[in-house]
């Protein structure tokens, strides 16, 4: 079977760009054989940097490019000649992506909009040159400051797509067929569990020329918390989604444990899953009769609103859009993103001593 090009999860190799050594040259020219120092700063080492953009929506293309060097800053020269800074190296992903410590595993950063940037490892400092050493008593120093050390890390990029509405059911419940009616993607459709091996996003219309963004991931069967199936691994694309749309098939044998079992699913993966706004969709009405689907709407549960719908005949599908669309436009409703900063490009904490290689001027990110 050939290799899916969605990839969520990828594994990099960073290093920054080291500084450039200062100039430990003295002055000479015609007539002044003993010139004071003038040796020059190094320059800058590159940074690795992390720019979300629109362009991408999966991290395939970092997957053969594990392996991220900045260019190292040049060394300083006569005359108080700054050195060139080294190349910085951007790294571009998709927006929702987010950056842990591969050793560590603890939090780096997240990119959510387009033009984000993040300074993901900051590039050593240069040496300063014999000029700044100069003194009364020491005139000539014949020395000078080599530049700070690249620094490494290996770091673990994880998408979190970005959608208004994420589907949650069980393998089978409708929900490509419903992602597919509603807005014009094109997910695999077909008569067999776990149809559906990667999450697929569609632009739903609404009235008066708006549109919300829905999010179809694999579906989830009970005991996915332990490992059956394809377990939890795509549910971190609902984490950031505004509206839960449950979905369970109307011939079930029972709709309200069906429900329970895909919510403590959920519970077992991330409790915060429970605060966000949850509507169940009971797929495939078609296929009952009015007597049976009369029997099936008093057996739903009662804590959240329930749409009673069909993806092939298109019935109950504007009530539900009605109902996502409202619950999305809620005044409670706010999607928290965490540790943003979309004002200015921003470094991460690394936690790290004070550099000895201090001149009172931070170089400017």
């Amino acid at each position: 079977m050939a290799e899916s090009n969605f990839v969520d999860q990828v594994k990099i190799f960073c290093r920054s760009g080291k500084g450039g050594a200062g100039s430990m040259h003295l002055y000479r020219a015609k007539y002044i054989p003993k010139g004071g120092p003038d040796g020059g700063d190094g320059g800058r080492g590159g940074h690795v940097i992390l720019r979300a953009t629109r362009n991408y929506w999966t991290l395939l293309h970092l997957r053969y490019d594990r392996h991220i060097y900045a260019g190292s800053g040049e060394s300083g020269g006569e005359s108080r000649s700054t050195g060139k800074d080294g190349d910085d190296k951007i790294i571009e992903v998709p927006c929702g992506t987010v950056a842990y410590d591969a050793i560590t595993g603890k939090f780096l950063c997240e990119l959510t909009d387009d033009g984000q940037e993040v300074i993901l490892l900051k590039g050593g400092r240069g040496g300063l040159g014999n000029w700044h050493f100069r003194s009364a008593t020491n005139q000539t120093p014949r020395y000078a400051q080599p530049g700070e050390p690249s620094v490494e890390r290996s770091v673990i990029l994880e998408l979190k797509l970005l959608a208004d509405v994420g589907l949650v059911g069980f393998p089978n419940a409708g929900k490509s067929t419903l992602l597919a009616t509603v807005s014009a993607a094109k997910p695999k459709i077909a008569d067999y569990p776990f149809t559906t091996m990667e999450p697929n996003l569609g632009i739903v219309s609404y009235r008066d020329n708006f549109s919300f963004v829905m999010a179809d991931i694999p579906g989830i069967i009970e005991g996915a918390s332990e490992g059956k199936g394809l377990g939890l691994r795509f549910l971190r694309h609902i984490e950031r989604n505004a509206v839960l749309l449950f979905m369970v098939p109307a011939d079930s044998d029972n709709i309200a444990r069906d429900y329970r079992i895909l919510l403590n699913e959920l519970a077992s993966y991330n409790p915060e899953l429970l605060d966000k706004h949850r509507i169940l969709a009971v797929t495939k009405c078609d296929l009952l009769d009015e007597e049976l689907l009369t029997a099936q709407k008093k057996t739903v549960p009662d804590e959240l609103p329930v749409v009673f719908i069909s993806s092939i005949t298109e019935q109950g599908i504007t009530e539900l859009k009605d109902a996502l669309w409202e619950a999305i436009n809620r005044e409670d409703n706010q999607v928290t993103l965490t540790h943003r900063n979309l004002d200015t490009r921003y470094e991460v904490d690394t936690d790290e001593e004070d550099s000895i290689y201090d001149d009172g001027d931070d170089d400017k990110a």
